[in-house]
């Protein structure tokens, strides 16, 4: 769960942000990397390597003494007569898991220190000190060394102080220390200071008058730092988020708070020059049963008061308050029983346009809202809930504004029999409510239906048999919708429009299908070929809905899965009605070895037997007026469904889809991806889609993925690795029939050994929350953000973005 300030475990021990002393703090100069365990790669460096070498530390020279006592080894040893020993050669002790290596070791007659003169070499479980001259205990671990020079393996750190003294109480010393993880010879970025006391007890450290240079330049400070030693989460403050614009300094400064072991908090202030001061936060929890967080954040008056939207009137929001709040829990009761809670809430539909968030993606359409339970037996399942969000939408009609179900309770349950009969049951029984201004809806039985409030209880138990065996399938149903409605239209006039309705409605249908096989070798490999016909056959009879609210209903497009579904609708408030066989012969190609799929290829068609008169109005006795939509409800057969998807090889992938109107002799709908993967990272995607005005039935015409032209796009994606370091990210989303580039972006990465750098120009259309082209505006921006390794990184990620953005594309780790 923790987030954690970006220096890690020993890079504490001989690292941090080591001030101390004056700002002026000067370490020594660095070791050749020969004298720091340092070894190149050489023929059997790593694909993946982005480092010159390694370190790797030598086998101890002498074997572990008993517990508490001291071996050595010299060239030569004198005892002085007052009892002092003084060891000179290739001198070498070693106490538990410590060796020291030396030219010279005076032990005075106490036998409580030892001196030694370098150059000397510590070692300690991966790792490396050396200095000039070192006074070590022999009772204890305190020691303390001058100019030195030291190594962790692991963590590949690596620095030089003054002197680095290991105090009796266990603590670390530093005077005017440095830290880096860049290979020897490489300064590219280091932490300089001056004092610093590392306490590996608490697994904290803190640093006086520390400053980060970067090629020897100094380019932030830290006037006093505390910082983590190790792997545990502590409190302190995060890298910082600088953004600039033409007219704009953004600085967010994070604090963690590590409150609990299962509990933290991160607090941003963040100034905006023209906007003023927003204060974010985020807390969150992991309890044995149950997890969550709270988020939001707070802008008491926007000074700048404007909108990244060119078609908002001038500083609109200038003086307002703004702000967004994001709740989440989930929990279990017990191993059947489980919970979730969530509220979001924004100050306005543009809030995430204008200030984006501090914490995570946020969907920048709706914010949710839900409290829900639900259980989870052998046979049934039940669901109690009630749900709703906020959509950020702007402006919002008062018709676009969405339904609350306050509750919504659920129950399914399912039995099967060896026979091959089942039985399925489910229901839900949901009030609906929002709140609008019913009278302020345009005056018409379209409006009068969408001002309903009110409940509703679905039933829709089922029937079947299906018989199933290798060579195919038989599946005869029949299921029965019930629904009754009691509504309520709130100060609005409807006449005698009735509140009480109800609808039964049965759906009966038949699929069938058979299954052929043959061997077939292809260059050389074996494979096995199916052939798969199928059917399916379903009727529904039209009811009166005219009178019936939409709630949660929408017409589902024409795809290759409708072929088989009788179901022309999702939600509960329209059953359309139907009398349709549809007929379709797909085709796989298997390896014999694995069973993978090779390549599947499908050919479907429906015949209508009956006009469609049901549609969202829900009159069965008036065919729609609209061109496009009588065409679909009264056409004699669907468009033919085509469909291939071949994995060329173990990198190359294709997919396609057709939706062609043999009647018309037009493409309804038609799309092509083509995909590249390589093991090395590289991904490449080619796509081109084209679909009709009006062709997903389920879109309004003010919604903002209606697109009120036939839809003609190329899009092209890529992510390349030109290097060991060096990535390249592009992508182009061009609209052909407009014109006009949807999205541009470039981006470049270059991930070192102990640096990382993001560089990404995007430039995008921004629908406006409208379907219209005249409400589009353009929208650019440049990401910059670079990453110290072993300290953190400045700047907004953007990999999540990219992932979504270009598929196949995963960002190496910096």
């Amino acid at each position: 769960m923790g987030k954690r300030l970006s220096w890690t475990a020993l890079a504490g021990l001989v690292t941090a942000a080591f001030a101390g002393g004056p700002l002026q703090a000067a370490p020594p100069e660095s070791l050749p990397a020969e004298q720091l365990d340092f070894q190149a790669w050489g023929d059997e460096r790593p694909a993946d390597a982005r480092c010159r070498g390694r370190y790797v530390m030598p086998g101890y020279r002498l074997p572990p003494p008993e517990p508490g006592k001291v071996a050595s080894e010299s060239s030569s040893a004198h005892y002085g007569e007052d009892g002092e020993t003084l060891l000179r050669g290739e001198v070498v002790l070693r106490r538990d898991t410590a060796q020291l290596e030396t030219p010279e070791v005076r032990v005075p007659p106490s036998r409580e220190r030892a001196y030694a003169e370098g150059p000397m070499a510590l070692r300690d479980q991966g790792l490396l000190v050396r200095g000039s001259a070192a006074e070590l205990s022999l009772v204890n671990d305190a020691a303390s060394i001058d100019e030195a020079h030291y190594v962790v393996h692991d963590q590949r750190l690596r620095g030089d102080a003054e002197r680095l003294a290991r105090l009796e109480d266990g603590r670390y010393r530093l005077s005017s220390a440095s830290f880096t993880t860049c290979d020897p010879g490489d300064n590219l970025w280091r932490l300089v200071g001056g004092d610093v006391v590392l306490d590996r007890e608490s697994g904290f450290g803190t640093a006086r008058h520390a400053r980060l240079e970067v090629k020897d330049v100094p380019v932030f400070y830290w006037p006093w730092v505390r910082f983590p030693i190790d792997d545990r989460r502590h409190t302190g403050f995060l890298w910082p988020t600088v953004g600039f614009s033409s007219d704009s300094l953004d600085y967010a400064q994070p604090f963690y708070w590590n409150i609990a072991p299962d509990q933290d908090a991160t607090i941003t202030p963040r100034w905006i020059s023209d906007s003023g001061l927003l204060l974010g936060g985020q807390y969150r929890y992991l309890f044995p049963s149950a997890a969550g967080q709270v988020e939001g954040a707070w802008l008491g008056s926007d000074d700048a008061g404007s909108s990244d939207n060119p078609n908002d009137p001038p500083r609109r929001f200038e003086g307002e308050e703004r702000w967004y709040l994001d709740y989440r829990h989930a929990g279990t009761l017990d191993p059947r029983t489980h919970y979730r809670l969530r509220y979001g809430a924004a100050s306005d539909g543009r809030y995430f346009d204008d200030f984006g968030s501090d914490f995570a993606e946020q969907n920048t359409s709706a914010m949710p809202r839900l409290a829900q339970i639900d259980y989870r037996g052998d046979t049934w399942r039940l669901d109690a809930r009630a749900q709703g969000f906020q959509k950020l939408d702007d402006p919002l009609l008062e018709q676009d504004k969405p339904f609350y179900r306050l509750p919504s309770l659920s129950a399914s349950a399912r039995w099967r029999q060896e026979s091959g009969f089942y039985q399925q049951w489910r229901s839900n029984y949901s009030y609906f409510w929002r709140d609008i201004d019913e009278t302020a809806l345009p005056n018409n039985e379209h409006f009068d239906r969408e001002a309903a409030t009110g409940s509703r209880l679905h039933l829709s138990p089922a029937l079947g048999w299906r018989f199933d065996a290798s060579w195919g399938h038989l599946e005869p149903r029949l299921e029965w919708l019930g629904t009754a409605y009691e509504l309520d239209y709130g100060n609005r006039d409807v006449g005698d429009r009735d509140t009480s309705l109800t609808r039964s409605v049965p759906v009966t249908s038949v699929d069938a299908g058979l299954v052929f096989e043959r061997e077939l070798d292809l260059g050389g490999r074996g494979y096995r070929q199916t052939l798969e016909p199928r059917a399916n056959y379903a009727y529904v009879p039209a009811r009166d809905q005219s009178d019936f609210p939409d709630f949660d209903t929408s017409e589902r497009a024409f795809s290759w899965g409708q072929l088989w579904s009788p179901h022309r609708f999702s939600g509960s408030d329209r059953v359309g009605d139907l009398n349709r066989l549809s007929l379709g012969v797909a085709s796989r190609l298997l390896e014999d070895g694995s069973g993978r799929q090779r390549l599947s290829l499908g050919l479907g068609q429906a015949l209508y037997f009956e006009d469609r008169t049901i549609d969202m109005a829900g009159n069965p006795d008036e065919l729609p007026a609209n061109g496009a939509d009588r065409y679909r409800a009264t056409r004699d057969r669907s468009p033919l469904v085509a469909n291939a998807d071949w994995q060329v090889t173990e990198r190359w992938r294709t997919r396609w889809q057709w939706l062609y109107d043999d009647d018309r002799e037009r493409t309804e709908r038609t799309g092509v991806d083509l995909q590249y993967r390589s093991p090395q990272g590289h991904a490449l995607n080619l796509g081109y889609h084209w679909e009709l005005e009006g062709f997903d039935p389920s879109l309004d015409r003010t919604d903002d993925d209606f697109r009120d032209y036939d839809r003609e796009e190329y899009d092209v994606s890529f992510a390349w690795q030109a290097g060991r370091s060096l990535d390249l990210i592009g992508r182009l989303l061009y609209d052909n029939t407009n014109d006009r580039s949807l999205e541009q972006l470039a981006g470049v990465q270059w991930n070192d050994c102990c640096y990382g750098v993001q560089l990404v120009w995007r430039e995008w259309i921004d629908d406006n929350d409208t379907g219209a082209v005249t409400d589009d505006f353009t929208d650019r921006g440049i990401f910059l953000r670079f990453v110290f390794k072993g300290l953190g990184g400045v700047g907004r990620e953007a990999d999540s973005y990219f992932e979504e953005a270009i598929p196949g594309y995963r960002s190496t780790a910096f």
